[in-house]
C-alpha cells in the first residue's frame, strides 16, 4: 500500500487548522435529551465555529444517548460509518452478531455494511460516529425528531434522500425509551 497522490501541492505549507473546544454547545439536542455535537461536517453548514473538511469526512459526537436510543438494522451505498465509544456501553451490530462496546471501543464500517446500534443499558452512553466520505448527515439527525409525524412513504423517501437503507423500515432510529 501507498500514500495516496498529493493534495496540498505549495512549498511551505500554509495556516489553515481549524479547533473546536469542548465548551461549545451542541448544535443538536433532541427530544429525548441527548447531544448531537458536529465537530467537522463534510460541507459548510452555515454555523459558527463550522468546520468542514470539504468531503473528507464527517465526525460527530452523540452524548448522553438515552437508554433504548438507537437504530435498526441499515447500510449506507456512499460512505463507510466508524464507532468510537466515549463513555457507556453501546450495543453494535457488525452484520453477524451483536457487541456490547464499551469505553475505548471501535467498530468500522464499509459502504454497503449491515449495521445496527442501541442503548441496551439503564444509563446514557456517547460515541464518536465518523462518516468517509463526509456527507451532509446533519439534515438526517436534525429531521430523526420528525419521523412520526411522516407517512410510510415519506420516511421512506427521507431514508433514501440520506443513504439509509434499512432491512424493515419499521425498525428505524429510536430516540428511547
Amino acid at each position: 500500500m501507498s500514500y495516496p497522490q498529493d493534495r496540498y501541492h505549495g512549498e511551505n505549507g500554509e495556516v489553515s487548522a481549524s479547533f473546536r473546544a469542548a465548551a461549545e454547545e451542541p448544535e443538536l439536542v433532541n427530544a429525548a435529551g441527548w447531544e448531537t455535537y458536529y465537530l467537522a461536517t463534510g460541507k459548510p453548514t452555515g454555523r459558527e465555529n463550522d468546520i468542514a473538511t470539504d468531503g473528507e469526512f464527517g465526525l460527530y459526537h452523540v452524548r448522553n444517548m438515552a437508554p433504548g436510543g438507537g437504530t435498526g438494522t441499515h447500510f449506507h451505498r456512499t460512505m463507510s460509518e466508524s464507532f468510537f465509544v466515549t463513555d457507556g456501553s453501546l450495543s453494535v451490530f457488525d452484520g453477524k452478531r451483536w457487541r456490547e462496546a464499551v469505553k475505548g471501543d471501535f467498530l468500522y464500517v464499509p459502504a454497503g455494511g449491515l449495521h445496527s446500534f442501541s442503548n441496551d443499558t439503564d444509563a446514557p452512553v456517547s460515541f464518536l460516529m465518523l462518516f468517509a466520505p463526509g456527507a451532509p448527515r446533519e439534515g438526517y439527525f436534525e429531521g430523526v425528531g420528525h419521523l412520526a409525524a411522516l407517512s410510510a412513504e415519506e420516511r421512506r423517501e427521507f431514508f433514501l434522500a440520506h443513504d439509509n437503507h434499512f432491512v424493515d423500515l419499521e425498525e428505524g432510529p429510536r430516540l428511547g425509551r
